[in-house]
């Protein structure tokens, strides 16, 4: 310290690694990924020389807690999952299968295991991908969020997931993939829990944002494919569809009659949130893996 409250620093110029993820920054991108890391991984487990493959989880997988398939090492398959989990970090297109394979903590099987191998296939593949954030206009730096749900997804308790992500611009923010906490009677109520906890997301983040700019809260848009569950958040009467649902999953409704969220219809095929719900067949994965932005970040910085 050479005066009072002067300190001195060191200049480390810009960041370019931090806890496994490698950063590059230019004058108008930033890229986050973790190819490092990945490999690393990989090589942990045994699978730097593995055949790749296209999806990190087929789309005609059903994993179950009452498989009888042999039972394999529980310490193997933990380390693994927990690997995989920071991976998501910088991989949102990896959120729903890692979420899928974590609950199978207690009771492992060589089908499990063969489901978390597929995952590191399907990462050996893409190594080098990961989340660019490019500079844009800050008037059109809106917050926009998408949400999702699959119906009774997960086959021993009938409860579906939520899949949410949220972008400021066109850059892609915060995202999860969750089992949904009460069983959903129809694909409206599914969506429009998922949308709750997607609404619930989005005002904290527009809040944070308010502080961080100086200004007052702005409405987030958040994009739904239901039309039923966008009727359920401006409509005050619980009639058939919804009179049995949780009252906390009103949140979401008086956002809207507040003017904190503002909901939206979005086509199925546009909804970018349905990688973050369900395994999906080759050509619909890749579609919205570029929907939400993951690249070749090494590609993209030696341009």
């Amino acid at each position: 310290m050479t005066q009072e409250g002067i300190f001195e620093m060191s200049d480390l110029e810009l960041l370019s690694y931090y806890l496994g993820i490698e950063v590059s920054q230019g004058s108008e991108y930033i890229t986050f990924g973790q190819a490092g890391y990945a490999e690393k991984t990989l090589g942990k487990f045994g699978m730097m020389d593995c055949k790749t493959c296209r999806v990190p989880m087929d789309s005609r997988t059903k994993l179950s807690k009452k498989d009888e398939s042999p039972l394999v090492n529980a310490t193997l398959y933990k380390s693994t999952i927990r690997s995989l989990g920071y991976l998501v970090s910088t991989r949102p297109d990896l959120a729903y299968s890692v979420g899928i394979v974590s609950r199978f903590m207690e009771s492992l099987t060589s089908k499990h295991l063969g489901a978390v191998k597929q995952i590191l296939r399907y990462i050996k593949g893409i190594l080098n991908y990961g989340c660019r954030y490019v500079k844009e206009e800050r008037k059109e730096l809106r917050l926009i969020g998408y949400c999702d749900s699959d119906l009774a997804g997960d086959i021993d308790d009938r409860k579906s997931t939520s899949g949410v992500i949220y972008f400021l611009g066109s850059n892609p923010i915060t995202w999860f993939s969750q089992k949904q906490k009460v069983v959903a009677l129809s694909s409206c109520e599914a969506e429009y829990v998922a949308a709750t906890a997607g609404a619930c997301q989005g005002v904290w983040i527009e809040r944070f944002l308010s502080e961080l700019r100086g200004q007052q809260d702005k409405k987030t848009l958040l994009r739904i494919d239901n039309r039923s569950a966008i009727a359920l958040t401006k409509n005050r009467v619980h009639h058939s569809r919804s009179k049995h649902i949780d009252v906390k999953y009103h949140f979401l409704r008086d956002c809207v009659q507040n003017g904190d969220i503002e909901v939206e219809y979005v086509k199925t095929e546009e909804q970018c949130a349905d990688i973050l719900t369900k395994p999906l067949s080759w050509d619909k994965f890749e579609k919205r893996r570029i929907m939400i932005g993951i690249k070749n970040v090494k590609t993209l910085r030696q341009d």
